[in-house]
């Protein structure tokens, strides 16, 4: 038999009815002579609430999921740092679940909404199946989806024009005088990939510049990824003079290749990612980059997620994230601030 605390001591103790002391451990108006009795004696029997039993009623556990794909990557650190204040000054708890990009897991995250383990999900799916546009529909807990999704999609959602960015960055590269402008880019079937693919193929005929597949690699979103993919582009195509990578961590593994082949950033090679990470001003040399918002489509989506928590049934909305490049070193040069 277990000797923790329970309501029924508390009541026995303090001489007052068990639904007295339900009633003030819930908060609910009592008597103010009933509150301090029970109050007195809880404190000192040392009695913790069983908070599980409690959401097993109320159907709410005042938690709040955030899946991603690589708990590790900054993009999401800098999102966490703004979701969990908001969530915290609301009454929530925030529970990180790191999906590794895997479909099925994210479709069995969506699946246990109807669990009610969480009372929402905050979700960025690198892939957006039709496994996630049926859970979405079906889902029976609010949902916000961080990146692009298909319109008419019943979720709010937070996107940012990552096409635009990519765009300032080539015209960036293309006004330094570069024209043997490489790309290093991540699975081509994810969002970001295919987005960030087609914009790269605009910007060059926006430009006038020809798009030759041999200056085009593609790897993974992960730095060891973004070296492999980096080395096999310099080798085939060594005079290239400007490097765009899809994101901060591939553009750092990228630095390392160049670095070991005597190549100088950016005199030989310009060099530029995106996100816009913390990894961008610690890397050497500071890196050029696209920053996409992070922390504002953090706070968005935290804002949308409490919205529709308090005001369950309006139209779902979207909120845009507009891009901006932030310009070092990489590109520059060490005059740059």
């Amino acid at each position: 038999m277990s000797d923790e605390p329970t309501i029924t001591t508390i009541a026995r103790r303090a001489g007052v009815s068990i639904a007295s002391v339900s009633r003030v451990l819930n908060g609910l108006p009592t008597r103010a002579e009933t509150e301090r009795r029970v109050m007195s004696v809880a404190r000192e029997l040392g009695y913790v609430p069983n908070s599980a039993a409690r959401s097993l009623k109320s159907r709410r556990s005042n938690q709040i999921g955030f899946a991603m794909a690589d708990i590790g990557n900054p993009v999401y650190l800098a999102m966490v740092r703004e979701i969990q204040p908001m969530l915290k000054a609301a009454g929530y708890r925030l529970v990180l679940h790191s999906t590794n990009a895997d479909a099925a897991d994210e479709i069995d995250v969506l699946r246990g909404l109807g669990e009610r383990y969480i009372d929402g999900l905050i979700m960025i799916p690198l892939r957006v199946t039709d496994g996630h546009l049926e859970m979405f529909a079906a889902a029976r807990a609010p949902i916000v989806v961080i990146g692009s999704v298909p319109e008419g999609t019943p979720v709010d959602n937070v996107r940012v024009d990552s096409r635009a960015g990519v765009r300032l960055v080539v015209q960036h590269l293309h006004g330094l005088g570069r024209r043997r402008i490489g790309f290093v880019n991540g699975p081509l079937d994810t969002v970001p990939g295919a987005a960030r693919s087609a914009a790269y193929a605009e910007a060059l005929e926006t430009l006038g510049l020809p798009y030759d597949r041999n200056l085009v690699e593609v790897g993974d979103f992960y730095r060891a990824d973004g070296a492999r993919a980096a080395a096999r582009l310099l080798e085939r195509v060594p005079d290239l003079d400007a490097l765009l990578c899809a994101n901060d961590l591939i553009a750092l593994g990228a630095l390392d290749v160049l670095r070991r082949a005597g190549r100088r950033v950016p005199e030989d090679v310009a060099v530029a990612g995106m996100d816009d990470t913390d990894l961008a001003t610690i890397a050497w040399p500071p890196l050029t980059s696209v920053s996409l918002g992070s922390a504002e489509r953090g706070r968005a989506a935290a804002e949308l997620l409490l919205d529709r928590l308090d005001r369950d049934g309006r139209a779902p909305r979207t909120v845009t994230v507009e891009p901006r490049l932030v310009t070092r070193a990489s590109t520059m040069g060490e005059e740059t601030p």
